[in-house]
């Protein structure tokens, strides 16, 4: 027993985060080259001009892959380098940077997993209304169905959205991402709707134009974990898992329901249902698509147990000194267990860890080499409870490590290092960390060694 013999193992990155060229060969401005240009938004000022430079240095960075055992690479294509107003005119130099990295892929055996968008919104429709413009599905679709079209023919596997609960939570709600704004209800109730049906509009799209792909969608959460083992801390756990409380952009349930059940949750509904768009239930079964994969990017936990409170749950808050990584985000190894185990009974689709990876106080060593045991550990610990998970049930199909290498960490600049490689930033010079070489010997085993 363990994981199956056809089981996805991979890394992750994201556009924005390492291309660099922000300005090269007729990309348009997104909206985190604004935002990161704003003085006082990001840490340092740190900006993704130059990022990782993998614009210029892919072909390298492929051959790395398959130096590595990296057979499964999810990246994600800017949706401004191929149509820098957003929709309209084609760039065909950005068609011809990611035709060049994908061929370089599958030359070097690497799967392509195309992640559609991850965050990189083109500044001209933001000034259009972004997502609260009604039209903002199509012209997503728009954009899809370029990115089918151009990449179809070799890329198969697509993801949707990257974390809709960030980009519109952190960027539209909380204001410390990009675009960087402070709206109300009002406006990202109905955003959250526009984003939900542009996933629909997707999918019917890549289904048409590439009838032979494979679609999934990736979502984050922090999953419930269980105080004990008491049958009453686990529905507390469970029920915890897909409620939906004021903060309504966090919830599971109300970025998954729809696109996975065709419904909102009840109590969103009751809440937050007065501020979705006039005639939002005929969109629902656009919205919901038939998908080949449900994904979660995980990288914590919360610890809930039974309470006689109106939710019947209640947060127990971690102990002095838990152990948490240098981003400050607690290691909670069964958010693996428990988060795939009730989102598959929930929505019974194959699963797949998009994301799950540790920021670490990396540095190159006397030696040269990049030594980050606990990176490996906090791997090791998590892909036991995401095995286990597969053990008793879940059809878990896949896990893709976050990050191939260290990369420009949104609203923390270049200060947090999540690579498998190393990245001097002045230099570019990669040095593969012991996490890299641990990880290869997990692929090649098909998790046996752990």
């Amino acid at each position: 027993m363990g994981f199956r013999k056809d089981f996805i193992w991979g890394a992750a990155t994201a556009s924005y985060q390492i291309e660099g060229a922000a300005r090269e060969d007729g990309r348009g401005m997104s909206v985190w080259d604004t935002f990161s240009h704003t003085p006082g938004k990001v840490l340092f000022g740190h900006t993704g001009d130059e990022a990782c430079d993998h614009y210029h240095r892919f072909a390298g960075d492929a051959a790395l892959m398959r130096e590595l055992g990296v057979k499964n690479y999810r990246f994600s294509i800017a949706w401004p380098r191929l149509l820098p107003e957003g929709t309209g005119a084609v760039n065909q130099k950005g068609i011809d940077f990611y035709n060049r990295l994908i061929d370089a892929l599958l030359e070097n055996g690497v799967r392509p997993f195309a992640t559609l968008f991850h965050w990189d919104y083109p500044v001209a429709l933001q000034a259009r209304g972004a997502w609260e413009n009604p039209d903002s599905p199509k012209w997503y679709e728009e954009y899809v169905a370029l990115c089918a079209r151009s990449f179809g023919d070799r890329v198969k596997d697509f993801f949707t959205f990257n974390e809709p609960q960030c980009f519109i939570g952190l960027g539209y709600i909380k204001g410390v991402h990009a675009p960087g704004l402070l709206l109300p209800d009002e406006s990202t109730v109905p955003m959250s709707h526009h984003v939900l049906k542009a996933h629909g509009m997707a999918v019917r799209a890549l289904r048409s134009l590439v009838p032979d792909c494979r679609v999934g969608y990736a979502p984050t959460c922090s999953p419930c974990i269980p105080a004990s083992a008491s049958a009453e801390d686990v529905e507390a756990a469970r029920r915890a898992c897909f409620d939906v409380e004021d903060d309504w952009f966090w919830s599971a349930s109300w970025w998954s329901d729809p696109a996975m059940l065709g419904s909102y949750p009840e109590k969103g509904v009751a809440r937050f249902g007065h501020l979705l768009p006039k005639g939002w239930e005929a969109d629902l079964p656009l919205i919901h698509q038939p998908l080949d994969y449900y994904a979660q990017n995980i990288y914590h936990g919360k610890i809930i147990r039974a309470s006689d409170n109106a939710a019947g749950f209640e947060e127990v808050l971690l102990p002095v000194g838990f152990p948490k990584t240098a981003i400050q985000w607690p290691i909670t190894p069964d958010a693996l267990y428990w988060g795939p185990k009730f989102i598959y009974e929930r929505y019974k689709t194959p699963f797949i860890i998009t994301e799950n990876g540790m920021s670490c106080h990396d540095a190159v060593s006397l030696d040269g080499k990049v030594h980050d045991p606990n990176r490996e550990d906090y791997m090791h610990r998590y892909l036991l409870a995401y095995k286990r998970a597969a053990e008793e049930g879940v059809d878990a199909r896949g896990y893709f490590a976050w990050s191939l290498m260290d990369n420009y960490e949104w609203a923390c600049g270049y200060t947090e290092r999540f690579g498998l490689v190393h990245v001097d930033y002045a230099t570019q010079q990669r040095i593969p960390k012991d996490s890299a070489l641990w990880y290869k010997h997990v692929m090649e085993t098909n998790g046996e060694s752990l």
